[in-house]
């Protein structure tokens, strides 16, 4: 790991972006909710193969949900939902709300099988990892420190008690967690956790990166990993391999890119999978709440989706002494769903494959899920008409598509136009199908988030058979 301190001007700004706690502390209902009344139409083609329909269950909330957050610019954001799936094949679903974030156990059909669990002070769903007997959460909690901010968590429960909470952040390693934007994985006998820090003393004092810690399955921190990493990280994945590093990507802002981050830490000579102008909101967005996700192949593939403007041009910028900064010109004004392969856990493979190219149309909200034994679903919400400005956009929301692929990135089924949202992360079940919750809610990304989210007292719960 390299512990280079970062330039000086190279600080992730708090007015750029609220952390999800500010927005849960009022929950009431926004002038002009978010919802819109526009139909989408599907385009399909009469003799290619057709995904399956995506089957849909209620499950009542014993709180309110406030299911938006205001990101870079205040843009709309889904808040992140958390789906999982234990090994007996049940399912739990984690959500905040305002007395901290609830655990909702499901059946395998996504039917409500008991009252939830409240994770009480917990402020952000950062990963979860469901357990036969309960679960694991990655979250913030309250902590003293010079910031006044969170410290980042790892929190066990089992059979509704609590077994464990584990700080990951705190005054010995000069950290603390105002946001997570984390992911968490389990590889049957240890956790991964991957989340945002900012330095609170030390040589990263007032500076943001990121943090790797590994931690075991009584809640001890384990070696491994690292204490800073890609700075700032504007989109962390995370998956969890049998020996060895778990593999992880980052969007690194110095840089300029999306990096395979495994094992390397700061990533000053880190593989680059796709370079990108990522100063805070102008990359696609954070894994895995708001884009992306790191899948692996039966093979030893890994592919990940994310929102991309590409690279017109790409140089390492001549007035940042440390040689390790980059200036990248975008390709386009609007984010393009990309989708970019790995060889193995460190390796590029190729350049990304783009799935759209409408100059207009802005794409949010990227997601990819294994599907099948050979076969990828991409998700994405598409806004037409889109407006850009410092990296983000709005738009008129014309819905959200699904599109099968194969492992080369090369079509499978025409897109298929759902009334299903995907805000967060998806679970696959013991038969292949792909699981998730959300908000029952058509967006409308016409104008910035100005004021607190609107909630609702009810998820659905999506199932998609491949």
């Amino acid at each position: 790991m390299t512990n280079a301190r970062p330039t000086t001007s190279h600080r992730r700004r708090h007015v750029a972006r609220k952390p999800l706690a500010a927005g849960l502390g009022a929950v009431g209902v926004l002038a002009g909710a978010w919802y819109a009344t526009a139909t989408p139409t599907t385009t399909t083609t009469a003799a290619a193969p057709q995904l399956a329909a995506v089957t849909n269950t209620t499950v009542n909330l014993a709180a309110k949900f406030p299911y938006l957050s205001a990101g870079y610019n205040n843009t709309r954001e889904w808040t992140r939902t958390a789906t999982a799936v234990a090994p007996n094949g049940t399912l739990r679903v984690a959500w905040p709300a305002s007395d901290g974030v609830h655990v909702t156990p499901l059946t395998a059909a996504g039917r409500r099988s008991g009252t939830d669990t409240v994770v009480k002070g917990a402020k952000e769903v950062g990963g979860l990892v469901a357990h036969n007997d309960g679960f694991a959460l990655l979250t913030r909690v309250s902590e003293t420190n010079k910031w006044k901010e969170t410290a980042a968590a790892l929190i066990r429960y089992k059979n509704g008690t609590q077994a464990f909470r584990t700080k990951l952040t705190g005054t010995a390693s000069h950290d603390t967690a105002p946001l997570l934007d984390g992911q968490l994985t389990w590889n049957g006998t240890k956790y991964g956790t991957y989340f945002v820090v900012h330095g609170a003393g030390g040589f990263a004092d007032g500076h943001f990166g990121d943090k790797l810690s590994y931690v075991s399955a009584k809640g001890a921190k384990l070696t491994g990993g690292w204490s800073w990493g890609c700075s700032h990280n504007e989109g962390i994945a995370l998956h969890a391999e049998t020996t060895g590093a778990f593999t992880s990507l980052c969007f690194d802002d110095w840089r300029s890119g999306l990096f395979v981050s495994t094992g390397i830490g700061a990533p000053d000579n880190a593989p680059a999978v796709q370079r990108e102008q990522c100063w805070a909101g102008y990359c696609g967005g954070t894994f895995a709440g708001r884009t992306g996700d790191l899948v692996k192949s039966s093979t030893g593939r890994y592919a990940t989706a994310f929102a991309s403007r590409g690279a017109a041009a790409a140089a390492k910028n001549p007035d940042d002494a440390s040689g390790r900064g980059w200036t990248v010109k975008p390709k386009t004004s609007t984010h393009q769903v990309a989708v970019a392969f790995l060889k193995n856990r460190n390796t590029p493979a190729g350049k990304p494959v783009y799935l759209t190219s409408a100059a207009g149309t802005e794409n949010v909200d990227v997601h990819i899920a294994p599907y099948g034994k050979d076969r990828l679903l991409v998700s994405w919400e598409s806004l037409r008409n889109a407006k850009c400005s410092s990296g983000t956009c709005t738009g008129t929301f014309t819905g959200t598509h699904l599109r099968l692929i194969d492992w080369n990135g090369a079509l499978k089924t025409p897109d298929k136009v759902v009334q299903a949202r995907i805000s967060g992360d998806v679970a696959t079940l013991k038969d292949g199908s792909l699981t998730w919750a959300y908000a029952p809610v058509t967006p409308s990304y016409a104008s910035a988030l100005t004021g607190a989210s609107p909630t609702t007292t009810t998820l659905k719960v999506a199932r998609l058979k491949p």
